[in-house]
């Protein structure tokens, strides 16, 4: 039986109708749908899907954003256009199924016995052989025989012989049934698990993702679903010792709150780590509560062994920040000032910094495993990481641990704190500071990473660490920096140190001294080193590198000199002269360059921290799974029908002759292999043979 490309046709006067109706169901229309799907769902798998909106605005412009975002491109397997192509899938298949199905089953029972013994002489594969037994006998000997060779055989009576006709492999057929049957399941199934159903509410019952903030608890019933939604995959945050029965879908404009038959109550969140300091494994002991009945189970839900509660898998999904506790010191990173001050927050929460800037907490983080080899020398670049490796964080590892357990760049740098910085305006700068001195290239300093969009990597402002491990000679040498009074005071003593006291070079370099701290600290402009390059591109072109030469060691040398100042004002030693401490200097140079990229009024110092800890579950009911297991045992049966059996027809037509019968024997298959050609030899051999 020949397979057709043509679909059904209408019996309707309606020509229209019915070429709509057969290209439907035609073999070709489904062929190009499930084309059209699979480039569908490349393009899903090569673009990130469900990811926030300024992510994609960065990535690929305002002008392609919005392109992509008509297309639905940033949610493929939820558009609307995605689920018509599967479900025209599914109707199209199904009508194939339907349409060419009873065809196979008649065929499959069908024993052909239509043949005529000039037809078989045309077949490739024959043989012919006389036999002493009269027809009859043949007959029955060659059915007999067929059936101990695995065939069904019937011998049937007909005009001028006899046919045994038989067959073997018929389940063939069951292939393509079940293949194309599974698409349809798995289609149902994964039409099921989609979003679907959640899409239906919106339109039907009214519901609105929420993009407001609040509490749960008072966020209207408009924004919430039912017990009775069949499916979602929501996800929920829970602290420790805190308990939760709702969840949160995420939407394109906003969010769902889906209610759960269940309250989750997290008693503990375990985590171990690795020798490197990155996370091995990560579990929650819960308590799970049924709303109606009171039922309690004690359980401890681990990465990829989720917890099966009235049709609802709770995953370990990863872990947040609960709402720590933090205590910081600030310092001002503008002017002359030098005064630090102290403040706290709540992770999640906000705190207001002056009239003109709001902090808000948004992460802390008790350990960040960070590869620190092959650093960049210099701190802050404009759309640059540090590193590679190095802007990336934590990043929730779920699993990746074990593939970098033993890298032995991996080191734990300690606790951090991320938080934004709001302005009156409503712009805001991202934070990254680091607790503890990371040493860096054999040098111990205090990171603090800063960037003006969420999809952009940290740019990392290095302070170097002083001979107490913190940042205030940094600071200190900040200040003074902008203080006119000691940059006037260190420029005097550097011209005294430098030329015979009395001479008229000692004044004109103590000018040119405090000419450099002028224009390195930027007074009328941003300084730093883009200052220094911009004062000498003044120079002619042929004395620009023996003048910055120049420039550059008296601007070290004053700095210096700046540094012994603010130290004296504060009533400390000098520090000495050594290479260590010109190593500082020349660090602390680099950090003062670049922190008039910072964009932060203050720089906060983490001091202590009260960790609570937050497991974040991932809930989902899926009726659809069962479905496409379904969908998946009959598609492996389908291949091993359509691929492993191999339908073969065979016929022996005995004519009764003279003093015995002559038999001719014809064999035909759909694929002809060597294994079907040593089978027709060994019946050619087997079946000639006398009783």
């Amino acid at each position: 039986m020949s397979i057709t490309t043509t679909g059904i046709r209408l019996q309707t006067r309606r020509p229209a109708l019915n070429e709509a109706f057969e290209l439907l169901s035609s073999m070709r229309f489904a062929i190009a749908i499930l084309v059209m799907i699979a480039i569908s769902a490349v393009i899903g798998t090569v673009m990130q899907q469900n990811q926030p909106m300024p992510n994609y605005v960065n990535q690929f412009g305002p002008f392609w954003f919005e392109v992509f975002d008509k297309l639905s491109l940033y949610a493929v397997y939820s558009a609307w256009w995605f689920l018509v192509m599967m479900g025209f899938l599914v109707v199209s298949t199904s009508l194939c199924i339907v349409r060419n199905t009873p065809k196979m089953l008649k065929d499959m029972k069908s024993w052909r016995e239509n043949v005529r013994e000039r037809s078989l002489r045309n077949f490739h594969h024959k043989a012919e052989w006389q036999s002493p037994l009269a027809s009859d006998a043949l007959a029955a000997q060659m059915a007999q025989r067929l059936v101990h060779a695995g065939y069904q055989a019937k011998v049937v009576e007909k005009e001028g012989g006899t046919l045994v006709t038989a067959k073997r492999g018929a389940a063939n057929k069951f292939g393509y049934i079940f293949a194309h049957s599974a698409i349809v399941v798995i289609c149902i199934g994964g039409m099921l698990d989609s979003d679907l159903p959640i899409r239906l509410q919106e339109w039907v019952l009214g519901k609105e993702p929420f993009s407001g903030n609040g509490l749960i608890s008072e966020i209207p019933a408009k924004h919430r679903l039912g017990l009775s939604n069949p499916t979602f995959r929501a996800n929920s945050m829970i602290p420790e010792g805190q308990a939760s029965g709702t969840a949160v879908i995420p939407r394109a404009d906003g969010v769902l709150i889906q209610e759960l038959p269940f309250t989750i109550e997290l008693k503990k969140f375990n985590i171990d780590f690795y020798s490197t300091g990155m996370p091995k494994l990560f579990a929650s002991d819960v308590v799970v509560r049924d709303n109606a009945t009171g039922e309690t189970k004690a359980a401890t839900i681990e990465v990829n062994k989720p917890l099966i509660w009235q049709g609802v898998a709770i995953y370990q999904s990863s872990f947040e920040d609960g709402g720590s506790k933090l205590k910081l010191t600030g310092f001002p990173m503008q002017g002359s000032g030098n005064q630090r001050f102290e403040i706290a927050g709540e992770v999640g929460g906000s705190t207001k910094l002056d009239d003109a800037h709001t902090i808000e907490w948004a992460d802390f983080r008790p350990f960040n495993v960070e590869n620190t080899a092959n650093q960049d020398p210099r701190a802050v670049k404009k759309g640059e990481p540090v590193a590679d490796g190095f802007a990336q964080g934590l990043g929730k590892h779920l699993g990746s641990a074990a593939k970098n357990a033993n890298n032995k760049d991996l080191k734990n740098v300690g606790p951090s704190v991320q938080y934004k910085l709001r302005d009156k305006t409503g712009q805001a700068r991202e934070y990254q500071n680091y607790m503890q001195p990371v040493l860096l290239e054999g040098a111990q300093v205090f990171l603090s990473g800063v960037r003006a969009n969420p999809g952009d990597p940290f740019s990392y402002l290095r302070i170097p660490a002083d001979d107490e491990h913190s940042v205030r000679d940094w600071m200190r040498l900040r200040a003074a920096l902008h203080d006119p009074a000691l940059r006037q005071r260190a420029a005097s003593s550097y011209a005294q140190r430098m030329s015979p006291k009395g001479s008229t070079v000692q004044s004109q370099l103590a000018l040119s001294a405090a000419k450099s701290l002028e224009i390195f600290a930027g007074d009328q402009q941003a300084g730093g080193y883009m200052a220094v390059s911009r004062f000498l591109e003044k120079v002619p072109a042929q004395e620009q590198e023996k003048a910055a030469d120049i420039f550059m060691k008296i601007l070290n040398g004053t700095l210096w000199e700046l540094w012994q100042a603010a130290r004296a004002q504060d009533g400390l030693a000098p520090a000495a002269v050594d290479e260590a401490h010109a190593r500082w200097l020349q660090l602390a140079m680099n950090a003062l360059s670049d922190s008039f990229f910072y964009g932060a009024p203050v720089y906060l110092q983490l001091d202590e921290f009260t960790q609570v800890k937050a497991s974040v579950f991932q809930v989902t009911r899926s009726p659809g799974k069962a479905v496409v297991y379904f969908g998946c045992l009959l598609l492996v049966l389908g291949v091993f029908a359509m691929f492993y059996i191999r339908e073969r027809r065979l016929w022996v037509w005995i004519r009764q002759e003279e003093g015995g019968a002559h038999a001719l024997m014809a064999m035909s298959t759909q694929r002809r292999t060597l294994d079907f050609d040593k089978e027709f030899n060994e019946l050619k051999e087997k079946l000639p043979q006398p009783a």
